[in-house]
C-alpha cells in the first residue's frame, strides 16, 4: 500500500509521512500523541480501539491508515470542547462507569456514535450498539446507565 500524507483527524487536517498498512491505532497514538484511544487485543475484538470514521464506530486497532483517505476521524480527546467534557464523558464520571478505565474510551466513542444516530435509545440498544466492546471489570449496568444519563444531558441542552 502506499504513503498516507495527510489525514483529518478532529476536524484538523494534519501532515504526516506513513505506510498506509499501518493501523489506524499506531498512527494515532505513535504520529499523532493521541493516546486516549487504547491497544487490547489487536483484533478488533474488545473495543477499546473505537473510533469514529464518518460517524461510524470503528476498530482502529484493525483499520489500515491506507483505507481512511479524506474520511473524518473523530477520537476521544476530539468531543471535549474549550476544556470541557462533552456530557457523555461527563456521564460516564458521574455515573462511575469506570473502574480500570482501560475500556472507557472506547465504550464512550461507541456510545456517542449512537448518540448521533439515536438521541433517545432504549436501554436494549445501547447494550446492542455496546457490543463489541468488552469492560474487563464488568461496569456494563453503569455504562448502559452513563450513557442513558448523556442522552438525557444531550436533550436537555448540555454541549
Amino acid at each position: 500500500m502506499s504513503r498516507v500524507t495527510s489525514i483529518n483527524v478532529n476536524g484538523k487536517d494534519l501532515r504526516l509521512d506513513v505506510d498506509g498498512e499501518r493501523s489506524l491505532l499506531n498512527v494515532l497514538r505513535d504520529e499523532l500523541d493521541l493516546t486516549g484511544s487504547k491497544y487490547g487485543c489487536g483484533e478488533g475484538q474488545c473495543g477499546a480501539c473505537t473510533v469514529l470514521i464518518d460517524g461510524v464506530a470503528t476498530k482502529s486497532c484493525v483499520t489500515n491508515t491506507g483505507n481512511v483517505g479524506r474520511k473524518k476521524i473523530v477520537t476521544i480527546e476530539g468531543i471535549e470542547q474549550n476544556g470541557k467534557l462533552h456530557p457523555l464523558q461527563q456521564a460516564f464520571l458521574d455515573a462511575g462507569a469506570m473502574q480500570c478505565s482501560y475500556c472507557t474510551s472506547g465504550m464512550i466513542m461507541a456510545g456517542y456514535a449512537l448518540l448521533q444516530k439515536r438521541p433517545n435509545p432504549s436501554d436494549d440498544e445501547i447494550s446492542r450498539s455496546m457490543n463489541g466492546n468488552i469492560c474487563r471489570c464488568g461496569t456494563y449496568q453503569r455504562i448502559v446507565t452513563a450513557i442513558r444519563e448523556g442522552a438525557k444531558a444531550l436533550q436537555n441542552g448540555a454541549r
